[in-house]
């Protein structure tokens, strides 16, 4: 059966590239930098020809060679840059260099000419002038396009995450008409999911001898503090013994979500790249007095329950936060076949 290709740029732990695939797309090639996700990413995805490098040493060419394809081959490219300068968590010093890695992808489009092109960040990148030359120069080679902000629990995700998504067609193709949503179909169940629906799904799934079944160690101040916590409360709850002095010192209700518990018949909060640590959210057990476990916050993410990760703890973590949940990466490689199935048919 003929599958569509592929190729993902900051391709991270590996997450979009397992919802492309289990979309049906024939996902050739990836570029990840970091070497402790590109690691996670080649165990997960072994027939996929990886470049653990810097980007910004990648040229088109080169991807198109190892892959075997010709410019304008390549049925989607999906891209994904670093979008941290980008985030309203985004604090202190921006860094610019890393923001500038999105106008690569502009590099990559001029170069391999795709039919498709699926952009990923947060919704800070559309007010940054990135955004606006980015689109300029791929106009300017003959692209149009679809964008929107979108969050995770619209594909059945359970976790409230927004997203701005960016469909980038080549002129010559047919692009659907409606809104992004209006391309899923309907065999996708888009209904809500909860943390109780995740939990769940891994409790019975979970594998014996997980090494991701851990969560942080807290020192006996925090450990107390955590079981002051009530179910479905957060740091507003805690009795004075327990405030923190930096919260105290606050005039609003700022940092609110901070050792907030999960609410069970909710979609998770963000899993963000301190998603296992109760002081930097609402990453605190719903029920159990700790900390999310790495496994528990990769179900979040929507990964498999035996999909492997590799690094230190504070790694991985970061790893789970930085990516697209898989199921939202499913759909959106549904969407992505439902162009190439329509201008297929055009």
């Amino acid at each position: 059966m003929f599958r569509p290709s592929a190729i993902d740029l900051f391709a991270g732990a590996g997450g979009a590239t397992r919802g492309l695939r289990d979309a049906g797309l024939n996902v050739l090639a990836a570029v990840e930098n970091d070497p402790e996700a590109a690691e996670t990413y080649r165990a997960n995805h072994l027939r996929v020809r990886l470049f653990s490098a810097d980007i910004r040493e990648i040229t088109p060419e080169m991807l198109l060679e190892a892959v075997g394809l010709q410019r304008g081959q390549l049925d989607v490219l999906k891209a994904c840059p670093p979008c941290q300068g980008f985030s309203t968590l985004a604090k202190g010093e921006v860094d610019q260099e890393r923001n500038d890695l999105v106008l690569d992808v502009a590099r990559f489009v001029e170069g391999m000419r795709p039919r498709v092109l699926l952009l990923e960040n947060v919704p800070g990148l559309r007010r940054d002038a990135r955004l606006e030359e980015l689109l300029e120069r791929l106009t300017a080679v003959g692209y149009v396009f679809r964008a929107d902000s979108l969050d995770a629990t619209a594909f059945g995700v359970p976790q409230r995450r927004k997203r701005f998504i960016l469909f980038g067609v080549r002129e010559d193709l047919d692009f659907p008409g409606g809104g992004i949503l209006d391309l899923l179909p309907a065999s996708f169940a888009t209904s809500p999911r909860t943390a109780r629906h995740a939990l769940g799904h891994l409790k019975r799934h979970a594998r014996d001898g997980d090494p991701l079944d851990v969560h942080r160690a807290s020192n006996p101040v925090v450990r107390s503090r955590i079981e002051s916590i009530p179910i479905g409360g957060n740091r507003f709850d805690l009795p004075e013994e327990h405030q923190l002095e930096c919260h105290r010192k606050l005039k609003t209700r700022s940092a609110a979500s901070s050792y907030g518990r999960i609410k069970l018949d909710e979609p998770a909060p963000t899993m963000t790249t301190r998603c296992t640590t109760p002081a930097c959210g609402s990453f605190v057990h719903p029920t159990e007095h700790r900390g999310l476990t790495l496994r528990e916050a990769a179900t979040f993410q929507t990964f498999p329950v035996g999909y492997v990760f590799h690094g230190y703890y504070g790694s991985i973590e970061r790893q789970i936060g930085n990516a697209v949940p898989v199921r939202m990466a499913k759909g959106l490689g549904l969407i992505a076949l439902e162009i190439l199935r329509g201008a297929k048919e055009a």
